[in-house]
């Protein structure tokens, strides 16, 4: 797999990559019904598409050449200093395999005046938050900004990156 970034002929194929892997990771906690209604509006073709155009933002996927395994996108706020990663998400069948990895030291790369990058996930989703912390991420609150899928505030995870003042 090697890392790029997203253009609109690859639209699809992250909605296919988001469907599949919020199915597999949330089914079982929120139900079939409820992801396909979150997916169907988070992940449309619409919300995505406006992610290609987004200001200081990156939108990546990691592409072998024959399909598109993983995608993540990030954006800068509070003038470049916190990167937020809003999306990582790797296929569930190639999870384990370094490619979520490589899509967030791009992303890292991506914004090189950044001082952090934080990040929200779902309290329940205990396997995105030992890839997290198993990267440098430290869970840094409890009150995102967005409430999860459950409805419920999502836990904030920080990294600090480099310092280049």
């Amino acid at each position: 797999m090697f890392v790029r970034t997203a253009g609109e002929r690859d639209l699809d194929a992250i909605r296919a990559v988001l469907v599949e892997t919020w199915h597999a990771t949330y089914d079982a906690m929120y139900g079939a019904a409820k992801v396909t209604e979150i997916t169907d509006e988070w992940h449309s073709i619409a919300s995505l598409k406006a992610r290609l155009i987004k200001p200081n933002s990156d939108f990546l996927v990691a592409d072998d050449g024959k399909r598109i395994g993983g995608v993540a996108f990030a954006e800068s706020v509070d003038g470049g200093k916190t990167v937020v990663l809003r999306q990582l998400y790797v296929l569930p069948s190639l999870q384990g395999r370094g490619i979520g990895g490589m899509l967030l030291d791009e992303i890292i790369e991506s914004f090189p005046e950044a001082h952090a990058i934080r990040l929200e996930v779902e309290a329940r989703n205990t396997r995105a938050i030992a890839f997290y912390e198993a990267n440098g991420f430290v869970r840094s609150g409890d009150a995102g900004e967005h409430a999860g899928a459950s409805g419920e505030p999502t836990l904030v995870y920080r990294r600090p990156l480099a310092d280049l003042s």
